[in-house]
């Protein structure tokens, strides 16, 4: 059976129209597949035989909430989901004062093996359908009660590893009929695939690419981010660069402070000499502890004087509101939790 939530609507008009059936259905049923419902029948305006008829040829994707927690602190949701074959991911929604974000995840684990990230811990499992990264966004607005105004692909998994199935996602969630999410309110983050970096500045898009950045040269950041080993920071840069130079899109370098790894003077030296001229910004991040990780977070002090230097050598610097401490927030360690008890 066909997956009809990862189809676009003038694929479902031809399967329609295959069955005898008119083209403005296929905006119908869209519509309906966009409010999340689970089954043929909820969609009330389609003639009960045409509901059977769909029934036999197409499946609907659904997913199972099995723990949500909420933050007493500052009101974020995390929720763990079941998929239909049993693995698990997570979706988080944030409530910021310009409208709420979800989090979402592209892979059920992650092969990358960044040091200090949960997510990585027993390795890649599968990549995700289209529908199922769809279905993280519906079902957390509707779960919390929240309309969802902005994406980041930044939960497990890498997005650029995902690559054909994460395109086909964007389509779907920007498609007017749809949820009609602008590309400019959708952020993409990776570790640095350049490959797929070309690959994404090819589609021309006009989402936010954020870099996972964490070290500011070779040696540290192949200690702590694996996949350096393989495309090192003299063939990550010149692609950020390129793609911020063709799309004139900035591009956001993410910076988890590692305390006593990367947090040093030196590290904000060397950082700042290496973003120095590039339409970007950095994002520092003040890490969640993971039990299973040995790093930790940098002191308030000594990321205040992190900042001061980026600021002194003129490099555009925020630092991540820190949502979620109190109900597992680091990306993965809900999913690691289920693993456990299982």
């Amino acid at each position: 059976m066909r997956d009809i939530k990862a189809m676009l609507p003038e694929e479902i008009a031809a399967a329609l129209a295959e069955m005898g059936q008119p083209k403005y259905r296929a905006k119908q049923i869209f519509q309906w597949l966009a409010r999340g419902v689970t089954s043929f029948d909820e969609m009330t305006n389609l003639s009960k035989d045409l509901r059977a008829a769909l029934s036999e040829r197409f499946s609907i994707s659904r997913l199972e909430m099995l723990r949500k927690q909420v933050s007493a602190i500052d009101g974020t949701i995390k929720y763990l989901w079941q998929l239909s074959d049993g693995n698990a991911v997570e979706t988080v929604v944030m409530h910021y004062k310009h409208g709420n974000t979800v989090c979402i995840s592209s892979q059920v684990g992650c092969r990358q093996g960044c040091a200090f990230c949960a997510s990585t811990i027993g390795g890649l499992i599968r990549n995700l359908e289209p529908s199922e990264m769809l279905d993280e966004v519906l079902y957390s607005e509707r779960e919390s009660g929240s309309k969802i105004s902005n994406i980041v692909l930044m939960g497990i998994g890498e997005p650029l590893d995902n690559f054909d199935n994460v395109m086909r996602f964007l389509e779907l969630v920007t498609c007017e009929n749809g949820l009609n999410i602008s590309m400019r309110n959708i952020s993409l983050s990776t570790c640095g695939i350049v490959p797929g970096i070309y690959k994404l500045l090819d589609k021309r898009l006009q989402l936010t690419l954020s870099i996972s950045l964490h070290a500011p040269y070779d040696e540290l950041r192949s200690k702590i981010m694996p996949i350096n080993r393989r495309y090192s920071l003299d063939e990550l840069m010149p692609a950020c660069r390129e793609y911020a130079k063709v799309t004139s899109r900035r591009i956001s370098f993410e910076y988890a402070m590692l305390g006593g790894v990367n947090d040093s003077d030196e590290c904000a030296l060397k950082l700042a000499a290496l973003l120095k001229g590039m339409l970007c910004h950095v994002n520092l991040i003040p890490v969640n502890e993971v039990a299973e990780s040995p790093y930790k977070p940098s002191t308030p002090e000594r990321i205040e004087r992190f900042i001061s230097i980026l600021e002194k050598k003129s490099i555009n610097v925020t630092v991540r509101r820190k949502l979620g401490s109190d109900i597992d927030a680091s990306c993965g360690q809900l999913r690691l939790r289920k693993i456990k008890e299982q």
